[in-house]
């Protein structure tokens, strides 16, 4: 869901680098030296996500993975996601680095919205019900959280003129709001089973 360059005015671009670059400063402080394997595998598995895609508009379709990163990283997502995004605006010219603080906040954001509604759930009651809500929940408000934030921000950005442009975008992820999640529920109990106290490490 990369916003492409020359999209956005600078106001919104700023403002997205500004709020981007908070969150990166606190992922940084909150990253712990357990938590570093996994923030690789994960920023790693973005990383690829994002690489098949398929041009709509002015952004892009593809699976995203962000919920379920989020969910496993907590603020550490920030962080993780930036060296994504630069890696993968330098290698494949996806997105931008004008826009690249409005993209991480698009991508980041809902991912930590995943962890604070579902991973101290988690840690309580590890059960397979809660880690398919859990997986479920990802996917949905993950990609969906995503959606709507690159909305918000043309809408805010261009008004009307990006109407039939925000339509388009929010359609064409309704089939990745379903590969995202089955990805995420597979992920998580795979997870919860080989290391069950992947949790634990996050701060």
């Amino acid at each position: 869901m990369h916003l492409s360059e020359g999209v956005l005015h600078t106001p919104v671009l700023l403002g997205g680098a500004a709020v981007a670059l908070v969150c990166v400063m606190i992922g940084l402080k909150r990253l712990n030296s357990q938590q570093l394997p996994l923030t690789a595998l994960f920023a790693a598995a973005f990383f690829v996500a994002g690489t098949i895609h398929v041009p709509v508009g002015i952004g892009s379709v593809h699976l995203i993975l962000n919920g379920m990163a989020g969910l496993f990283l907590g603020w550490a997502v920030f962080p993780a996601f930036l060296i994504a995004l630069v890696l993968q605006a330098l290698l494949f010219s996806f997105g931008g680095f004008a826009v690249l603080g409005v993209n991480l906040c698009v991508m980041a954001l809902p991912a930590l919205l995943v962890h604070w509604l579902f991973a101290k759930r988690l840690e309580n009651d590890n059960s397979r019900r809660t880690q398919i809500a859990a997986g479920i929940g990802a996917g949905v408000i993950g990609v969906g959280g995503a959606a709507l934030l690159a909305s918000l921000v043309l809408a805010l950005d261009g008004g009307k003129a990006y109407s039939d442009l925000i339509m388009l975008l929010v359609i064409s992820h309704i089939p990745v709001f379903i590969i995202d999640s089955i990805v995420s529920v597979g992920v998580v109990l795979f997870l919860n089973k080989m290391y069950p106290t992947v949790l634990s490490v996050v701060k």
